[in-house]
């Protein structure tokens, strides 16, 4: 598929819940927000249909997102059905990790075939003021299930934030050098919620990258991770793993946007700081069969913005990030 701007729309990242086991500071309120009811949200027959109708018409890599995906019951049924289709080439998880130990073989046996797991901090007391609920041991029980595993490559995301986490990245850039895991720096977003703490807590990848280079030298180009996200990947020499960089504030990447999301709600999303979407849960309760949703599929590829209007702040008035699949 090609929207307007003749951009290949070839990835779909399916949000399978909004419900999250943690609730990191930039991300959920202490207390959280009132969830969606279960039946409000797409069944996994829904989310099927859709990815089917979608690969249809061009998209062959899908990620599962939230919240958290692993709280959603019949993931790896979903993931199963979504590995059987001829033309989907690769399907992704974002994660914090924690569930990974319970239900990472069964979704490798699925046909799961890589992971993004979140963590911010390698610090256990830093650990719990920014995600308010979990441990850091398990997220590496997490870590280490997806490598043994061989769920490759394991990125490992950190939202990147001036006075919280800043002094942690020549520690994490060392873990790049002593397993194969891909550790990609994020700049901070406004993500529709606890806005007013993130005032004052950005911090460019320049300066981050710079840290780098003045600790450990001059960084190697590397093309050859997998997958189909924005990150420029680096390397120190000899190491097994990389150094990413996803600059979505100072360097935005939407000349080479290649996805949709869909919501848990049943909307498709063709960019995630545009609030123009395209019902898809009315026309599957109603009957709406592979052509219609082609139909509708290819109408929110058309409605996709040339760029982002994310330095003007979240706009979404209804909806903050995790709602919406992060």
């Amino acid at each position: 598929m090609l929207d307007g701007y003749m951009r290949e729309i070839n990835y779909l990242r399916v949000s399978v819940t909004d419900r999250c086991n943690l609730r990191c500071i930039y991300c959920m309120p202490p207390d959280g927000i009132e969830m969606a009811r279960h039946e409000d949200i797409l069944s996994l027959e829904e989310i099927e249909q859709v990815i089917r109708a979608a690969a249809d018409i061009g998209v062959r890599k899908i990620r599962f997102t939230g919240g958290e995906p692993l709280v959603r019951k019949g993931l790896v049924e979903l993931v199963e059905r979504t590995a059987a289709i001829p033309t989907i080439d690769d399907i992704a998880l974002t994660t914090n990790g924690v569930f990974l130990p319970q239900y990472g073989e069964a979704l490798k046996e699925a046909g799961l075939n890589r992971v993004n797991i979140s963590l911010d901090t390698l610090r256990e007391d830093r650990f719990q003021k920014i995600t308010r609920l979990g441990q850091l041991a398990d997220v590496w029980k997490g870590i280490n299930t997806a490598l043994r595993l061989g769920l490759n490559p394991i990125k490992i995301n950190n939202v990147i934030m001036l006075g919280i986490n800043d002094d942690e990245v020549l520690d994490f850039v060392r873990l790049t050098t002593e397993q194969p895991l891909h550790v990609r720096f994020i700049e901070l977003m406004p993500i529709g919620s606890n806005n007013t703490w993130t005032e004052g807590r950005y911090i460019s990848n320049d300066q981050v990258r710079n840290t780098i280079i003045k600790f450990f030298g001059e960084l190697q180009e590397e093309k050859k991770v997998a997958g189909n996200g924005p990150a420029r990947y680096y390397r120190l020499p000899g190491a097994p793993g990389t150094i990413g960089f996803i600059s979505a504030i100072s360097s935005h990447f939407c000349n080479q946007c290649n996805r949709l999301r869909l919501t848990s709600m049943g909307t498709l999303r063709s960019c995630l700081y545009s609030e123009q979407e395209v019902d898809l849960k009315v026309p599957l309760r109603q009957g709406a069969g592979r052509k219609e949703l082609r139909q509708l599929i290819a109408r929110a590829v058309k409605l996709k913005p040339e760029k982002h209007k994310m330095n003007e702040g979240w706009q979404d008035k209804e909806r903050v990030m995790f709602q919406i699949g992060g």
